[in-house]
């Protein structure tokens, strides 16, 4: 009898895209998989790609009591009608209540994943709270694993668990990445010069490329005020922000918006599926982030070869090494900012020497194979140790 696994995120994007591909792998090697997470119009497509079950929980990525109770309510009958072996979390919401309701359900392995802490942006009531759900989920776990060795420091010396509760997958990172499809083909090349067309870009455009949601703890306020600078002085460049405006939870101000929408050396494209062309069109990767689990987008940037400019925060100071294939900035330093991007521009030598290394770091370390095989390997001691293999 095949053990059962069960995976859950907050909102469906993360199975689609956080964690994409992982479910079909574990399939593939013995496991009945079932998906938890948010309704969504995509379900059935997202079923057949991971070849597995998905159910649907209502579940909000804001503090929500009422809500929530009902949501644990849900996932505690759930797992006394499926009896699943693992249960597995990621994303803070779907950790608390995917980690309590494995508990009181009496799931026998109970783990989690942390890819990044909204917490380390708050302060207050609000940052009290926050912590507590972490103390919670963790105490809830047999075991959680921080995306990078810089989280679990931050983990351990914030005190909400200790040291031999957490451990690190590989080199870090939730998914590893697919190093085989995130290169050039002819394909992403036919689209590259589409996109050229459209946006009215040459030869000699330099274009640094950002890809997530425009929110203030992207750092996008800093970018898009470092860029309009520098772009007065160099009119060549230009600024691709690659990802959608989410007004409701962390809005940009009226002044950073207004230049987004207004300097046509900004292109905004919003939200894409497939971020691949737009990688392969651009130079260089701005992504000066307040906070990170461990982030993909550097290390698809790196897989086309750009040279990435990335705050020294958690994750992107480990996929990063400063002046081998990338920069790093302090965080929510606009002047710095512009000083990256600027010497990335100007300094043609370190710019080759960046490019060269990129895709190779990347390869080496955080091949998504690799990461999805040490996953298994965690399940499979959780099993034996319980007696389910």
């Amino acid at each position: 009898m095949k053990p059962k696994l069960i995976r859950i995120t907050t909102v469906p994007l993360s199975l689609q895209k956080l964690i994409a591909g992982q479910m079909e792998f574990m399939s593939h090697n013995g496991f009945e998989v079932s998906m938890i997470s948010s309704p969504f119009d995509g379900q059935l497509n997202l079923e057949k790609k991971e070849n597995s079950k998905y159910i649907a929980v209502n579940m909000t990525r804001v503090i929500s009591p009422f809500a929530d109770l009902k949501s644990l309510y849900e996932l505690i009958k759930i797992f006394k009608q499926v009896k699943p072996d693992i249960v597995h979390t990621h994303t803070p919401k779907a950790g608390l209540l995917g980690m309590l309701a494995a508990r009181i359900a009496g799931v026998p392995v109970r783990l989690h994943t942390v890819a990044g802490l909204p917490l380390m942006e708050t302060k207050g009531i609000k940052r009290v709270i926050l912590e507590t759900v972490e103390k919670v989920t963790y105490a809830c776990a047999n075991r959680v694993y921080p995306n990078s060795s810089n989280l679990k420091d931050f983990i351990v010396n914030a005190g909400y668990t200790d040291a031999s509760h957490l451990k690190v997958i590989g080199n870090g990172s939730s998914n590893g990445i697919d190093v085989k499809l995130f290169e050039s083909t002819p394909d992403i090349n036919i689209q590259v010069e589409a996109l050229k067309e459209k946006h009215q870009l040459s030869a000699d455009h330099f274009i640094f490329v950002f890809v997530g949601r425009l929110v203030k703890d992207k750092g996008i306020e800093e970018l898009v005020l470092a860029f309009s600078t520098l772009a007065i002085q160099y009119p060549q460049l230009r600024l691709l922000l690659v990802g959608p405006e989410e007004s409701d939870l962390d809005p940009l101000s009226n002044v950073c918006r207004n230049e987004i929408h207004h300097n046509p050396a900004i292109i905004h494209v919003g939200y894409q599926n497939d971020v691949k062309p737009y990688l392969a069109l651009s130079k260089a990767l701005a992504f000066p982030s307040y906070r990170e689990g461990f982030p993909n987008v550097p290390m698809q940037a790196g897989c086309f070869g750009l040279p990435c400019i990335v705050s020294n925060i958690n994750g992107c100071n480990e996929i990063v090494e400063n002046e081998k294939n990338g920069l790093i900035v302090p965080v929510k330093d606009t002047v710095a900012l512009q000083n990256a991007m600027e010497r990335i521009f100007v300094d043609t030598e370190l710019y080759g020497v960046m490019c060269l290394n990129a895709r190779k770091l990347i390869v080496e370390r955080y091949d998504q194979q690799k990461i999805w095989g040490l996953i298994l390997k965690e399940y499979q001691y959780f099993l034996r140790k319980n007696n389910v293999l």
